[in-house]
């Protein structure tokens, strides 16, 4: 679940995937009601993340979605894949999902962690879920099965979205534990605007990219190959900084030259301030504050400081 605020200014574990277009198709309307109409009924009061989210923008469209791959990114988080087919269904990098579950009173809150353009070519999102007791992460950990059927509204203030007329920018993404997953959208999505701009020579030129990630040991960095990936396709434009705060294994050799034992200091943000850079927060409320508040003392405009606090 997620406060949403915007300042205005290793490999994958597989268990299947059954992602098939035609199936999803048939989702009738009636069926879409039941998904979405029965949870908010149920529920007594609105839920943490529909109080928290209150006065958020949302978008008006409702859509069914399957869940067509499952997959363990850490011990404790699990991460599925949804097929949607409605076309009028879309989103922004950085923004996430209003969850519902058929059976379950509880409406979740979860960040999108692929990119704009795998829904685009696909009709695909993915979502990352850390175990807790809430009833929708125990539902995707205990009871989401392949072909489970949702249904999603996108919503959310915190975003990047670059049009091709804009001008470039730098990026400084800072993650925070599960706090990575809309940081790793608006990465993948950077990564897609390079290559656009490298097959087409057109499009939104972007900045270099510096993402700082930080949780509690390397197996709970997720997504960590996929960051490297980049890392390794882009050298000029993309760099990590990964830091573990409580690590007890020996770090393996291929992370070992990104790993930083300790956690995200103020000097490495202030090394990166810039008239031309964008700082976008996300993680556990005190690591976000802080940050947020560090930037804004080191004179950073703050229509440069977009964060998402996770509660």
């Amino acid at each position: 679940m997620a406060h949403a605020v915007f300042i205005p200014g290793s490999s994958r574990g597989t268990v299947g995937a059954i992602c098939t277009l035609p199936a999803l198709w048939r989702l009738t309307a009636s069926t879409l009601r039941h998904l979405t109409l029965t949870s908010i009924m149920k529920s007594k009061r609105k839920t943490d993340h529909l109080e928290r989210t209150a006065s958020v923008l949302r978008q008006e469209v409702l859509a069914a979605a399957k869940v067509c791959d499952i997959a363990h990114e850490s011990p404790t988080v699990k991460s599925i894949r949804l097929l949607v087919a409605d076309k009028d269904f879309s989103f922004k990098a950085g923004q996430w999902v209003d969850f519902f579950i058929p059976g379950v009173s509880v409406v979740g809150g979860f960040s999108i962690c692929s990119s704009p353009q795998l829904l685009e070519q696909e009709r695909i999102i993915e979502l990352a879920v850390k175990y807790t007791d809430h009833p929708p992460a125990v539902w995707v950990h205990k009871k989401c099965t392949l072909g489970s059927e949702v249904a999603l509204r996108v919503g959310g203030e915190f975003f990047f979205d670059p049009q091709p007329t804009d001008a470039p920018r730098n990026l400084v993404l800072i993650a925070g534990g599960v706090g990575i997953n809309p940081l790793l959208s608006v990465l993948r999505h950077s990564a897609d605007l390079h290559r656009d701009q490298a097959d087409k020579g057109s499009g939104y030129e972007l900045g270099r990219i510096k993402l700082f990630y930080s949780a509690k040991n390397t197996s709970e960095l997720l997504f960590k190959k996929n960051i490297l990936d980049l890392v390794n396709e882009f050298p000029e434009k993309i760099t990590c900084s990964l830091h573990v705060t409580k690590q007890t294994s020996q770090i393996s050799p291929e992370l070992k030259p990104y790993i930083t034992e300790g956690r995200i200091t103020e000097k490495e943000i202030s090394d990166h301030v810039s008239a031309e850079t964008l700082f976008y927060i996300c993680g556990p409320p005190p690591m976000t504050d802080f940050f947020s508040k560090q930037l804004e003392d080191s004179q950073v405009p703050k229509e440069h400081i977009c964060f998402e606090k996770w509660w």
